[in-house]
C-alpha cells in the first residue's frame, strides 16, 4: 500500500486528490495537507472585490467533501519538507511520511518585491486571495463614498498572471456604470507587459487589438513596459521603458484606489529544499511533472518553474491557467499510478489553455494549444456570452470539487470534440 500526499488544496490540489482516488482505487492512502481548512475559487475574487459575490458563494470547507472519497485532510501549514527522508513537518507538530508527494501549493504573493505594495501594511489592493478581495471591496466602498477619484489597476514587474488585472479593471468599470457614477472616476491600467494583450504569452490570437479596443471603449488609459518600483499612500511610482529597455518616462501617479497584481515566488517550505527549486522558489520538473532530483516528488500548478516566453523590457512571467493546471495534474497522477504499479511513467500533458476573461457584462475567451508557441490551435473571441460562460463555469467547477470528480465523462467528451485534451496521445 502506497501513501500519496498532496500539499495544497486549491485548483490543482483538490483535482489531484480526486484523480488519485479514482485511478488508484481504495487500496492506497491519500492525504491532502493545506494551511487553510477551506477551498476558495480564486477566479471569482474580482467579483468579491465589487460586492457581486461573498466568501460563502465561492468557498467551502474541505474536509467534509474529501472525507466522502476516503481522503484524509490535515489543515496545517507545512513548515519543512524533508525530501531525502520523504517526510513533511507541519505547524501543528505532526510529521507526515509519504511514498509520493504532489506539490500543488500555489505561489507566495511577493508584495515585498515592490516597496509599499500589498494590502498588509502597503497601499495597494489585491484579488489573489479571498481575504484580499474582501479588503479590496471595503476600500472600494470608501472610494464610492468619496464620490470621485483616480483608479489604478495593473500588474507589478515579474508578475505572471495578467488576466485578473484586465478582468478587475473592466468589472470595476461595469459596476460603476451600473451605479451611474463611472463619469466621476478616471482609470489607468499600469502593466509590466510590453504591450496590451501580451498576457505573458506573447499574445493569444488578436489579444493585443482586442484588449486595446476594449480599454479605449471603456475610457481606460494605459501605460505598458511599466517598471513600478515604489508605492506611497495615494501615489504610485513607475518607470516606463522603451522596447530597448531605456527610460521613456518617469511617472508619479496619484491614485485614490489601486489594485496591482504582485509577482509570485515559491512558498518558503518548498523553496528551502535543496535542489528542488529554481532561484525564485518554483519547483523544477521534467516533462512528467517529476522532480529530476527527488524522483518521488511531483508538482503541478502555479508553483512549478516555467521559463518566461521571451525577454521583455520589464520582467514578465509565464502564466499557469486553470485548464493548463488540470492538464499538469492529470499527467502527474497517471505517472504516480504507473510507478506504484511498477511501470515506467510516460504520460505528458498538452498544456492546453482555455481562458474566460469576464468584463462585467461581456468578456473575452482565449484558447491556446499548447500555451507556449508555436501552437496547434489559437483563437480569441469576445461577447456577452463569455460573461455568462464564466458564471456557469464558476458554478460548475465548485460543484465538481464538492462532488469529487475532476473530469466527468461529459466534460471530457465535449472538450475532445473541440480538439482540447489534457494528455498527449
Amino acid at each position: 500500500m502506497a501513501h500519496v500526499v498532496v500539499l495544497g488544496a486549491g485548483t490543482g490540489g483538490m483535482p489531484a486528490a480526486y484523480e488519485l482516488r479514482e485511478i488508484l482505487g481504495k487500496g492506497h492512502d491519500i492525504t491532502v495537507i493545506n494551511e487553510r481548512d477551506y477551498f476558495q475559487f480564486i477566479p471569482s475574487n474580482p467579483w468579491i472585490a465589487v460586492g457581486w459575490r461573498t466568501r460563502s458563494d465561492i468557498s467551502f470547507p474541505i474536509e467534509k467533501y474529501l472525507s466522502r472519497k476516503k481522503i484524509k485532510f490535515i489543515a496545517s501549514r507545512c513548515n519543512k519538507i524533508d525530501a531525502t527522508g520523504s517526510k513533511l513537518h507541519l505547524d501543528n507538530g505532526e510529521v507526515v511520511s509519504y511514498d509520493y508527494l504532489i506539490i500543488a501549493t500555489g505561489p507566495k504573493l511577493f508584495f515585498d518585491e515592490v516597496e509599499g505594495s500589498g494590502p498588509h501594511g502597503g497601499h495597494t489592493q489585491s484579488v489573489c486571495d479571498v481575504i484580499h478581495a474582501e479588503q479590496a471591496y471595503e476600500a472600494y466602498q470608501k472610494l464610492l463614498e468619496k464620490g470621485s477619484g483616480h483608479i489604478v489597476v495593473g500588474a507589478m514587474p515579474a508578475a505572471s498572471c495578467f488576466g485578473p488585472a484586465y478582468e478587475f479593471a473592466f468589472i470595476l468599470d461595469a459596476d460603476m456604470r451600473k451605479r451611474k457614477v463611472r463619469d466621476k472616476f478616471k482609470m489607468t491600467y499600469v502593466t509590466s507587459e510590453p504591450y496590451i494583450g501580451h498576457l505573458g504569452l506573447g499574445g493569444v490570437g488578436d489579444s493585443k487589438g482586442m484588449l486595446e479596443s476594449e480599454l479605449r471603449n471603456h475610457h481606460i488609459n494605459w501605460i505598458t513596459n511599466a517598471k513600478t518600483h515604489k508605492v506611497e499612500a495615494g501615489k504610485l511610482f513607475t518607470t516606463e521603458l522603451t522596447a530597448k529597455g531605456e527610460v521613456e518616462k518617469e511617472h508619479e501617479i496619484a491614485f485614490d484606489f489601486a489594485m496591482m497584481l504582485p509577482a509570485f515566488k515559491g512558498v518558503e517550505a518548498v523553496a528551502a529544499v535543496e535542489g528542488l527549486c529554481n532561484p525564485r522558489g518554483f519547483v523544477i520538473v521534467d516533462e512528467l511533472h517529476r522532480s529530476p532530483k527527488y524522483k518521488n516528488i511531483y508538482s503541478a500548478g502555479v508553483c512549478i518553474a516555467i521559463p518566461p516566453l521571451e525577454a521583455t523590457p520589464v520582467a514578465t512571467g509565464m502564466p499557469k491557467t486553470g485548464y493548463m493546471i488540470e492538464s499538469m495534474v492529470t499527467s502527474a497522477v497517471h505517472n504516480i499510478a504507473d510507478e506504484i504499479a511498477g511501470k515506467e511513467p510516460h504520460t505528458t500533458g498538452t498544456w492546453s489553455t482555455i481562458c474566460l476573461a469576464d468584463f462585467g457584462d461581456s468578456g473575452a475567451a482565449f484558447v491556446a494549444i499548447p500555451q507556449i508557441p508555436p501552437r496547434n490551435m489559437v483563437w480569441a473571441k469576445k461577447g456577452k456570452w463569455v460573461h455568462l460562460a464564466k458564471i456557469a463555469f464558476e458554478k460548475y467547477f465548485i460543484r465538481k470539487m464538492k462532488k469529487g470528480s475532476s473530469e466527468p465523462f461529459y466534460e471530457k467528451s465535449i472538450m475532445k470534440m473541440l480538439g482540447i485534451t489534457r494528455l498527449n496521445d
